[in-house]
């Protein structure tokens, strides 16, 4: 008995095995790819985690991604602190509380300069609007004289604030804002609030700012991590030990120590390889945790002004 199967309707199942064939090498490939650039990029935090756990000379010979013991993590971070009578409470003191400021204003001043391009009424929105992408292009290297010399002429200079001011110029957040508000708000909402006798300062308070929050997780976190790791501007601008941020302040502590300078012996803290990997964690673990409680709030904004209704 012969069964016709060409006029047989497919079942979800026969489906499921065309659409199974149609699945070619690329596809493993691809995969293959992925997993191999997410081991390359799991590795070397991995072995950050492991090293402070091993001495200086098992951290040579072992296996790199062994584990040595726990007791190896409080002996590094013993070391770290007994260095110049625990300085790097201080240097770990000065990172938060220079972030903190740097993220508040520049969330906000990037989230008001957004605004001020989208919705008011002052002229040379375009102009300001082009000169935000060509500040933008500008590697901040290139600012380093024009910035010292106009701290120094504020007398800033070995003053946290003269970090602080230049941290806080964001013009990527102002023309991510610019974006957000662009295609989140309709302009009707403006102009019917403006006919019923809002200034553009209560535009944004009372319109645009509850509207923002997400934007505002958005501009905090980049400028967060833009600013947490940063060594060059506060190394330019902060040149006493006291005022250091945690990377220029462990940059100096490596550069005294045998760590990284093995022919210098400045001090008799012994600050070897396991103590740079533990300092790295102290970088590193921030902006993992940052990352891992915003993660929602950092998705929300990124797609609340990617479609325009």
């Amino acid at each position: 008995m012969s069964i016709n199967l060409k006029g047989k309707e497919s079942t979800p199942a026969t489906k499921r095995v065309k659409k199974r064939r149609k699945v070619g090498i690329g596809h493993y490939a691809v995969n293959v790819w992925l997993i191999f650039w997410a081991v390359i990029s799991v590795i070397p935090m991995l072995w950050l985690i492991l090293a402070p756990s091993k001495s200086d000379r098992n951290l040579s010979y072992k296996n790199p991604l062994s584990f040595g013991h726990i007791s190896g993590y409080w002996h590094a971070w013993k070391n770290l602190q007994d260095f110049n009578s625990g300085v790097l409470a201080r240097w770990v003191f000065n990172s938060i509380t220079y972030n903190l400021a740097i993220v508040l204003i520049a969330s906000l001043t990037a989230s008001l300069a957004g605004f001020v391009i989208t919705a008011s009424k002052i002229r040379f929105k375009k102009a300001f609007l082009i000169s935000t992408l060509i500040m933008m292009l500008v590697p901040p290297v290139a600012l380093v004289i024009p910035l010292f010399i106009e701290m120094n002429k504020a007398n800033l200079i070995d003053n946290p604030w003269s970090v602080i001011l230049i941290s806080s110029l964001y013009p990527f957040g102002a023309f991510l804002s610019y974006i957000y508000y662009s295609n989140t708000i309709p302009p009707e909402i403006y102009e019917s609030a403006r006919l019923d006798g809002c200034s553009d300062i209560r535009l944004y308070t009372k319109i645009a700012f509850p509207l923002s929050y997400p934007l505002l997780a958005l501009l905090a976190f980049f400028a967060f991590v833009g600013n947490w790791g940063n060594y060059f501007m506060p190394y330019i601008m902060l040149p006493s030990p006291e005022h250091y941020t945690l990377p220029v302040g462990l940059g100096a502590l490596f550069f005294s120590t045998p760590a990284i300078n093995p022919g210098n012996g400045a001090t008799s803290v012994p600050i070897l390889k396991p103590e740079i990997a533990l300092a790295g964690i102290l970088i590193a673990v921030p902006v993992m945790i940052v990352f891992l409680i915003s993660q929602k709030r950092l998705i929300r904004g990124m797609l609340s002004g990617s479609i325009k209704e």
